[in-house]
């Protein structure tokens, strides 16, 4: 991978997802996917799973769905994403914090640069992970509980930004998926990919609009 670009501004804020960007989870991610689909006897392959983790969970459903050749249901799309996050929480025990990820965090916290963590899981599905981080102090986590759309849409980041009291346009989004960059795009912010928990390749991060893309989050850490 080429070496990162990094000719952003300094950010008033940063606004970080959690699954493949803080924490080692996308492969728990997927795995719990395709158990769901197994229940609910949806075909479904990984290779059709893991470039959709990151995005709102129903549309997820929806798409492995039709790509099976099937519609679902009216609230079916829901329960499904239900039962994976329920299985998503029995299989994620022990998540690793990525490189980087917890030297960043206590970083932004010496350079007084306000941050929170925007994710489309559901509430009870991040506090294992957001505790694996090992900071002092809780963070503001905004998840998929918090708003009406969650990834590509903006509203989480959006409402991330309206918590910390900044302007969209001034913070950086920082994310391992198409759907992160999509999102900040779409909110207005400059959207920096990270490469090591994702599931998809630096080439398809640049193509969803990234203004940067690292290798790993200690690439920043001298950079905010």
């Amino acid at each position: 991978m080429p070496a990162p670009r990094l000719d952003l501004p300094r950010p008033a804020a940063v606004i970080l997802d959690l699954d493949g960007t803080l924490v080692d989870t996308v492969a728990t991610r997927i795995r719990a996917w395709l158990a769901v689909f197994a229940e609910f006897d949806i075909p479904a392959t990984r290779d059709q799973v893991a470039p959709l983790i990151g995005a709102d969970g129903r549309r997820l459903a929806r798409e492995v769905a039709t790509d099976a050749g099937l519609q679902l249901p009216d609230g079916r799309d829901e329960e499904i994403d239900r039962r994976s996050g329920e299985i998503y929480s029995r299989m994620n025990r022990a998540p690793r914090p990525l490189p980087g990820a917890t030297e960043l965090l206590l970083h932004l916290d010496e350079q007084q640069i306000p941050w929170a963590i925007a994710t489309s899981s559901r509430r009870e599905q991040v506090g294992t992970s957001v505790d694996a981080l090992g900071l002092p102090h809780a963070p503001r986590v905004v998840d998929g509980s918090h708003v009406e759309h969650a990834k590509p849409a903006p509203d989480l980041l959006l409402r991330a930004a309206e918590e910390l009291q900044v302007d969209p346009a001034s913070c950086w989004y920082i994310g391992d998926s198409t759907w992160d960059m999509q999102a900040s795009a779409a909110a207005g912010m400059r959207g920096v990919a990270v490469t090591a928990g994702a599931a998809v390749s630096a080439e398809e991060l640049e193509a969803a609009g990234a203004r940067a893309v690292v290798a790993t989050l200690s690439d920043l850490v001298l950079r905010v």
